[in-house]
């Protein structure tokens, strides 16, 4: 957080709040700066599509906590997109990202404007004789802002001018619905549905009906960072949800700006990666997943061996090794915008879904209202949007196509893609074919994710707080996918061979070590009675158990070679490396031996 010193402003009165939406969290009741006399109020001036306002109201409850009887907080919400003006859709918000103040609804900017804000999000303090004595543009400055409040306190108190007493909160009454606000979801492997239940900061499993509750994960309505089994585990607003090849869950938990890892049979919770803090510039981007601190995860996919992070409040993919344990950024500068090109130099903003194919990771990126991918060869291309400030609902050539803040992208049979169209209440499909984007389906409220379910599309329909199954157009559901070749293997013991040969002109590198290395593992892990894991040696035997029948066999084979010419002092040198997944099934009279092949030109 900012230590930076506030900004101390000669003594100018504060304008009145005014706002023709009205007052939430009030109990209807609305507000004047004179009923909070004696009280230090700070202003914060924010809206709902904003990663950063989002991380203000996390901070501001510090000092809500540190100060609860003489520092009063007041949203000043004032929009940037057009969903945001609605009233309904700030009482959603309020509820959602559990902001436990005052908010006044001003769609008109008139607040703004008599303050002289030009950013979101603004922090503003008034002091107890309502002037105004500090402002502050960005995140970070709760620290300061705390400072300045002691401050004020020790001052006021002096003057006989300080007042303490309770927050004019009143807070929303409880809503007796299965899910509230629920973020993503996926299909797990028994056909059920997992789903973010993010206001309640939970994970809840529902039946394939979509509706009936199996179980909930995690402590209703207590935000927290804590592993466990079901009844212990604490999240804080968790969004996104990726299965991964052994059939754990990774949790993309918002709040807590932490991965988390969810075991579905077990029902147990751990945390993968994060610091429990967000990450602050200048801090590290790479290294042990549980050192480095993330910043807001909006949304997490399987792709290319590794779990990719929509990294929302830092405007970049960031990636997962689950074998390394590792974390490091992938694409992005950090600078928020629409910029395209080599995955070091993009500019994202706020990207909050991603959706991954064979050749393409397709990424929802919010504040620009764009669609975009990133290539196998680390290029960022965008297909809809063009910018910060364009957005709306049009279908059309790609060029003229508009969205309004999507936070969700889903890969559809055909090749096309949904795009959850969250402000325009709207399904969206976009064809990369033809390049245009037509419009699937509307009158959903606030979709923020959806995922496949045979024919069926299962939309999460987050201000509505269900999950709605729309069928599919015959158009998008492709040709039936082929079928997965099966390797029939004995049943107990299988001699594992990968043969590599180094290419004509290098010779092993034998420099620091063994110049090869085996891994091995499998999906289910019984499968795996022993054989597993890395060794050096290119050939091992293998034991499988024949009661678990069949699975998958994860083999990933790496060899160090180097230029074989002796006048050269420093040649060159080469890693070569292939991974395979193998799906295998053991019987009586199958094949005792698999062999595959590290081809020379599978390099790194």
């Amino acid at each position: 957080m900012s230590d930076a010193a506030p900004r101390r402003h000669a003594r100018v009165r504060a304008p009145e709040l005014a706002g023709r939406g009205g007052w939430v969290n009030t109990g209807g009741r609305p507000y004047r700066l004179a009923e909070l006399r004696g009280r230090i109020v700070v202003l914060e001036f924010w809206t709902f599509c904003c990663v950063n306002c989002l991380h203000v109201i996390d901070e501001l409850r510090y000092l809500e906590e540190r100060h609860p009887d003489t520092v009063v907080v007041v949203g000043v919400h004032s929009p940037k997109f057009a969903h945001e003006g609605e009233h309904g859709a700030v009482v959603d918000a309020v509820e959602r990202y559990g902001v436990a103040h005052p908010v006044l609804d001003d769609p008109e900017l008139v607040t703004w404007k008599q303050y002289a804000v030009r950013a979101w999000p603004t922090l503003v303090v008034i002091d107890p004789e309502g002037y105004v004595v500090a402002q502050y543009s960005g995140e970070g400055h709760v620290r300061a802002i705390e400072r300045l409040v002691t401050e004020l306190e020790r001052e006021h108190a002096a003057k006989g001018t300080l007042r303490r007493g309770p927050r004019p909160y009143v807070a929303p009454a409880p809503e007796p619905t299965v899910l509230r606000f629920p973020g993503k979801a996926l299909v797990l492997p028994s056909g059920n549905f997992l789903v973010s239940d993010t206001a309640r900061h939970q994970l809840v499993e529902l039946a394939a009906d979509g509706e009936s509750v199996v179980r909930r994960i995690g402590q209703r309505d207590r935000r927290g960072l804590e592993d466990g089994d079901a009844a212990r585990a604490l999240f804080s607003e968790p969004q996104g949800l990726a299965l991964l090849p052994d059939g754990t869950v990774v949790v993309a938990d918002t709040v807590n700006h932490a991965l988390r890892r969810l075991d579905p049979r077990s029902g147990r919770t751990t945390t993968l990666a994060g610091t429990g803090s967000p990450w602050r510039w200048g801090d590290r981007t790479d290294g042990p997943a549980r050192e480095v601190g993330l910043s807001s995860p909006w949304d997490v996919a399987w792709w290319r061996d590794r779990v990719w992070i929509a990294m929302a409040g830092i405007h970049q993919l960031w990636v997962f090794d689950p074998r390394a344990g590792t974390v490091a950024v992938a694409a992005g500068t950090g600078n928020e915008g629409l910029v395209d090109g080599p995955a070091a130099e993009a500019w994202f903003a706020q990207p909050s879904g991603l959706a991954a194919t064979p050749d393409r990771l397709w990424i929802a990126d919010a504040e620009t209202s764009a669609l975009r991918w990133a290539d196998p060869d680390g290029v960022v291309r965008t297909a809809v949007g063009t910018g910060l400030f364009d957005f709306g609902h049009r279908d059309g050539a790609a060029g003229q196509a508009l969205l309004q803040h999507p936070l969700g992208v889903t890969a559809l049979p055909d090749g096309s893609v949904a795009v959850s169209d969250t402000y325009n209440h709207a399904l969206r499909r976009y064809d990369p074919r033809t390049g245009e984007l037509t419009t699937l389906a509307t009158d959903l409220r606030e979709p923020s994710g959806a995922v496949l379910a045979g024919d069926d599309i299962v939309v999460v329909e987050s201000a509505r707080h269900r999950l709605t199954r729309l069928r599919l157009p015959e158009e998008t559901l492709g040709p039936p996918p082929a079928a997965v070749e099966v390797t029939e293997v004995a049943a107990g013991e299988v001699r594992l061979e990968v043969a590599f040969e180094a290419p004509p002109g290098q010779k092993p590198d034998t420099r620091y070590g063994p110049a090869t290395r085996l891994l091995v593992d499998a999906t289910p892990p019984g499968l795996l009675l022993s054989g597993g894991g890395a060794d050096p040696a290119l050939s091992r035997t293998l034991r499988l158990d024949p009661a678990v029948g069949e699975g998958v066999l994860h083999i990933s084979a790496t060899a160090a070679a180097c230029d074989d010419d002796t006048e050269v002092p420093y040649p060159a040198c080469h890693l070569h490396r292939r991974d395979w997944d193998v799906p295998v099934r053991t019987a009586p009279d199958g094949p005792a031996r698999l062999e595959l092949t590290l081809a020379p030109g599978q390099a790194l």
